[in-house]
């Protein structure tokens, strides 16, 4: 049991977790006009140690949505432009020779743009499947493999991702494998009437805002470290836990029953067998989990709920599961297959 000691130590680091993370986000809001949820998702992916892939047409601000984080964290940032011809050692870097004193001449490792705590990988269905695969270890192991020898990333390490959407010319689809190593997909919608007024009146003008680093500079990296260490420790009660499995397993097709703790479980329905070919791999469950201990710690809480799963479930998993061809003909997206999931396994709880 906790003493009182103890839960007064655990409610101040909660309380001061949000009061940064606000802080973080009103900075960023300074240059960014409205999608307040699309920077609170970014946020809580970065805090939760994973990466983001933001969805929408060119002009949406999703660059600079990148170095605003960046120079608001203090932390080093990389642009990678996504090209047709981009290869994969023009990421991650490579073996260049080098010559000694004496005229000895050797290897020596030239580091990629990958090399940088945020990293902004520019409209990254442009590029060709192989060169969008050299993201694949990166991002899932916090390291490269340049000619058999491995070479670690800086500490902390955030890839956000752009990607026009995909009916749009000369782009090609991620590979499902790199879909998955995003812990949320956000779609940029197109700004509203008086958003864009105040866009304008931002970028027309001679002065603009410049960002300020929210944390000291020689603290920050610390800071970060501290607030993602809290995220890990929030609690998850074995309910919520079967929530979140539930979910998951409804997304399959062929896994139909839901938890024997669910009283009344029933079989997957008839929509998401109609429209779904695959479901969620195990690190949505991971994603739904980790991004609703954030919106707990946002709550005040140090213990997810229901309501906080809910509230992530989309950008978790809109983009792993692998609808077919009728949802497509018939105008089916994910986001319409979770909620109707979501909808029954709550009626189940």
């Amino acid at each position: 049991m906790q003493s009182n000691e103890e839960v007064v130590d655990i409610q101040k680091e909660v309380t001061s977790f949000k009061r940064d993370f606000y802080d973080l986000c009103e900075e960023i809001g300074r240059v960014i006009v409205g999608n307040k949820d699309i920077i609170e998702h970014v946020l809580t992916a970065f805090f939760a140690n994973g990466h983001v892939l933001l969805e929408g047409v060119p002009g949406l601000g999703k660059t600079l949505l990148v170095k605003s984080l960046s120079k608001a964290l203090g932390f080093d940032f990389n642009r990678i432009q996504f090209t047709p011809d981009l290869m994969p050692a023009d990421i991650v870097g490579t073996q260049i020779v080098v010559e000694r004193s004496g005229g000895i001449k050797e290897f020596e490792f030239s580091a990629g743009p990958i090399f940088a705590n945020v990293v902004l990988a520019d409209e990254i269905n442009r590029a060709t499947p192989k060169t969008q695969s050299a993201m694949l270890e990166a991002m899932e192991e916090r390291q490269v493999t340049v000619s058999g020898k491995t070479h670690k990333l800086t500490n902390p390490f955030f890839v956000l991702a752009t990607q026009n959407p995909i009916e749009m010319e000369g782009t090609y689809t991620l590979p499902e494998a790199q879909l998955d190593r995003f812990f949320f997909k956000v779609n940029l919608s197109f700004p509203s009437f008086s958003e864009l007024k105040e866009i304008l009146r931002l970028t027309t003008v001679n002065e603009k805002y410049v960002i300020k680093q929210v944390f000291d500079s020689k603290n920050a990296a610390k800071r970060v470290a501290e607030m993602k260490k809290l995220v890990r420790n929030i609690l998850v009660s074995s309910n919520v836990e079967d929530y979140v499995v539930n979910i998951i397993k409804m997304t399959h097709p062929e896994n139909q029953e839901m938890s024997v703790s669910n009283p009344g479980g029933d079989t997957v329905t008839d929509f998401i067998k109609r429209y779904v070919t695959y479901g969620s791999s195990p690190r949505g469950a991971q994603s739904v989990v980790l991004a609703a201990k954030v919106k707990a710690l946002l709550d005040n809480r140090a213990n997810i709920s229901y309501d906080d799963v809910d509230k992530v479930a989309v950008a978790s998993l809109n983009h792993r599961l692998l609808l077919n061809f009728e949802a497509d003909a018939d105008n089916i997206k994910s986001k319409d297959i979770i909620e109707n999931i979501l909808e029954k396994v709550r009626n189940k709880r």
